[in-house]
């Protein structure tokens, strides 16, 4: 579409065509992008926050996107933010080399937590026994993406920090390669270990346990973040102020991750879960047009 010429209106016609546009323009025809990578907690959050931002009359855009690069895309203006900052310790290389470059609105869900899972029917209870299973598992473990935290520490634990893992190797895949080698060992009860976090639909969908850490490979309990670009707060005082109040619970994220598992889309689960808690969705959006 060519450019308005808008030294040829007339004043009269500049007034109603600016009127038009602002009328046509939702939420003063404001946009926003968020990256997010392809973890099911992930997709949950950043549907549910994108719902609320299509709600409000935003042009809305989700772009899934590798581990580094979503903390990139953030760091140099080119997404608005993201809601998916596992701290302190999953995204610990990511926040040391863009903290700098981006702007921390803290924590939106308390409690999280990383390390290797496995069925509750293996009788192994802690890294440091997990060789007894070498043979059963190929001394193998499961991982997801490559680069990623959990399998960064899965592969710490198996090169230097538990000596009876020694040979062993972290085999990285997807999130949703992952769920579905564990939930076919499951149903043929057999062993597997896999790298896991949770909130996660896996834990309400199977009867799982953490190895216990003895030497401390994957940290304590977690925070998830959200970060924004800089001069978000500036350029869209609304939209900085929404991400900013958005916070909820375990059982709220598991509720959209095991919809979307069960088969519903991430756009629908995230809609019916917005419907059902006007309530806390308000407390986001207070103020905001």
């Amino acid at each position: 579409m060519s450019k308005l010429n808008w030294k040829n209106l007339s004043l009269a016609a500049v007034l109603s065509l600016t009127m038009l546009l602002a009328a046509c323009g939702g939420n003063d025809g404001k946009s926003i992008e968020l990256v997010y990578v392809e973890w099911d907690s992930e997709i949950a959050s950043t549907h549910v926050i994108g719902k609320v931002f299509e709600d409000l009359g935003y042009d809305v855009t989700l772009t899934p996107i590798d581990n580094a690069p979503m903390w990139g895309a953030v760091a140099n203006g080119e997404a608005d933010g993201m809601v998916a900052a596992w701290l302190p310790a999953t995204h610990a290389e990511q926040i040391a080399e863009y903290g700098d470059s981006v702007v921390d609105l803290g924590p939106n869900l308390e409690g999280a937590k990383t390390g290797l899972v496995v069925p509750a029917y293996m009788t192994v209870d802690s890294i440091a026994d997990l060789d007894a299973y070498a043979d059963e598992l190929g001394a193998t473990i499961t991982g997801i993406e490559a680069g990623s935290g959990v399998v960064t520490a899965a592969e710490a634990a198996v090169d230097t920090d538990y000596a009876n893992l020694a040979g062993w190797d972290v085999v990285p895949s997807s999130s949703g390669a992952m769920a579905t080698a564990l939930g076919e060992a499951i149903n043929n009860e057999e062993p597997i270990v896999v790298t896991g976090w949770d909130p996660h639909w896996k834990f309400a969908s199977y009867d799982l346990k953490y190895l216990d850490d003895p030497e401390g490979t994957f940290g304590e309990a977690q925070h998830i973040s959200t970060m924004v670009r800089q001069g978000l707060q500036e350029d869209d005082l609304d939209a900085y102020t929404v991400l900013d109040r958005f916070n909820w619970t375990s059982a709220d994220m598991e509720e959209v991750m095991l919809n979307v598992q069960e088969g519903t889309s991430a756009a629908d689960a995230a809609a019916a879960w917005v419907e059902a808690n006007a309530d806390r969705v308000s407390e986001w959006t207070a103020g905001v047009e």
